[in-house]
């Protein structure tokens, strides 16, 4: 079921989502929900906070168009299997370790904040540690896009948005719309 996502200025954005414990039906219900309201609104990832739920929660789907030229290097389980055995992603409860520093600057968005992009520094490789809906224990080794994604989604698990980390010439251009956003929330 396709649930109402949660626009800048509600509170939800900013709570660190809670562990999650039970692996259950309710648990797979809630992640295909997320699946579904991230593809009915074009995005490439969706955290649980986006939805109104403060659990360590997120979906991430990067496959690129066929014509894309978009690449990255990645290991699923220490395999370098192909792309289309673990995408569309459910990550819980995910844990991410830098292992390059160097950053890259790319334009981000975020469906919390709709017609506004901006240029964020990350990291440029990472791992992820993270149980998938059954429980079961995965880890993921990446960096391009798959990484900045999975790096995205996790600062929304911990209450932290992309315009914590948008370069300061991009924040201030959106300063406006970003300040529309608040205030419709509070009408």
């Amino acid at each position: 079921m396709q649930r109402a996502l949660c626009f800048y200025g509600d509170p939800i954005l900013r709570l660190i989502g809670k562990e999650v414990e039970v692996f259950d039906a309710q648990l797979k219900s809630l992640v295909e929900d997320l699946f579904e309201t991230m593809y009915a609104e074009e995005g490439i990832g969706l955290a649980a906070q986006q939805i109104g739920i403060a659990e360590q929660i997120c979906v991430i789907d990067v496959r690129p168009p066929k014509e894309s030229e978009i690449q990255f290097n990645y290991l699923f389980d220490n395999k370098p299997i192909p792309l289309d055995l673990f995408m569309p992603l459910a990550l819980i409860n995910p844990r991410v370790t830098i292992t390059d520093s160097t950053e890259s600057l790319y334009q981000e968005g975020c469906l919390s904040f709709p017609s506004i992009l901006g240029t964020v520094a990350r990291p440029k490789e990472i791992i992820c540690h993270f149980h998938d809906p059954h429980g079961n224990p995965h880890v993921i080794e990446s960096d391009g896009l798959l990484a900045r994604c999975i790096l995205h989604e996790v600062d929304h698990l911990n209450g932290l948005l992309f315009i914590d980390k948008m370069e300061s010439k991009d924040l201030i251009k959106n300063q406006t719309r970003i300040k529309q956003l608040k205030r419709s929330f509070k009408k």
